[in-house]
């Protein structure tokens, strides 16, 4: 299984590949791959459960569904979010949760969003050696605060606040930093101004490694934003084999043959 020194050893060495899973089956598909980084994110609160933010996400679901991806996962480095509520409102209980997700789930760190306002929490996380991913820029657990999901660090004063930031987790103890829906050419500054690696999704090029939610990538997501590549159809695969399915049912073509038990001798 990659470790975060193999994930650290890759900066500037090659480009470093993470995708979401929510379930067994999903972590095995994307492990199988040869994926280099899982991310159990709260993102499932949207493509999995059908909430339409993500901060209706609660622990529970978190670790419900990374104990999931982890049974299906045995090469790819773990990665859960720890979701709205979970971390800087109390130290005690940040650390808890923290340790909770480590601890229940078998991830090997944990992420979680914010600047300056998370610096004190990641440090105490760091001290109790549980790696930590950092999230900058767009980051959908403020969607409120942002006034919806646009990107961010368009603007000068923006952008040093982000790369600030961005030098301020750094320094906390972060192994990883995801950036999130800003420009390119910041993203650019901020890989080459840190000595960890940066993520980026919807940050353009320049960034140490790529991260995409699962079901945007494979079609099944109604409406993707600009930085999501489409790698497949699979919603309507799945929904031409349905339709397939009902057809044979109606027409009694299902079950074949080959679909039927049949007895070792007379029934009486």
């Amino acid at each position: 299984m990659n470790t975060i020194n193999e994930i650290l050893n890759k900066k500037g060495k090659e480009k470093i590949t993470m995708i979401t899973a929510y379930d067994y089956y999903t972590a095995k598909q994307v492990d199988e791959a040869g994926i280099d980084m899982i991310l159990v994110g709260d993102s499932l609160g949207m493509v999995v459960l059908g909430y339409d933010s993500t901060i209706k996400v609660t622990m529970e679901d978190m670790i419900h569904h990374a104990k999931a991806v982890n049974r299906g996962n045995e090469n790819a480095f773990l990665v859960v979010d720890m979701p709205y509520l979970s971390y800087n409102v109390d130290m005690t209980e940040s650390l808890k949760n923290a340790g909770r997700l480590i601890k229940e789930t078998g991830a090997q760190a944990v992420k979680l969003e914010g600047g300056k306002r998370s610096v004190e929490t990641i440090k105490r996380i760091v001290e109790l050696e549980i790696p930590v991913i950092g999230h900058l820029g767009l980051t959908p657990q403020s969607v409120n605060a942002m006034g919806g999901y646009k990107v961010q660090g368009k603007e000068e004063i923006q952008a040093n606040e982000i790369l600030e930031d961005a030098k301020l987790l750094e320094k906390a103890g972060i192994s990883c930093l995801v950036l999130e829906g800003i420009p390119e050419n910041l993203a650019k500054i901020i890989t080459k101004e840190l000595s960890i690696p940066t993520i980026g999704i919807g940050a353009g090029k320049d960034v140490d490694g790529q991260v995409l939610v699962y079901y945007d990538m494979l079609g099944y997501s109604e409406w993707v934003p600009k930085f999501v590549k489409k790698y497949g159809n699979t919603k309507e695969n799945h929904i031409n084999a349905i339709k397939q399915y009902i057809d044979e049912v109606k027409k009694e073509i299902f079950p074949e043959k080959e679909n039927i038990y049949k007895a070792q001798s007379k029934i009486k």
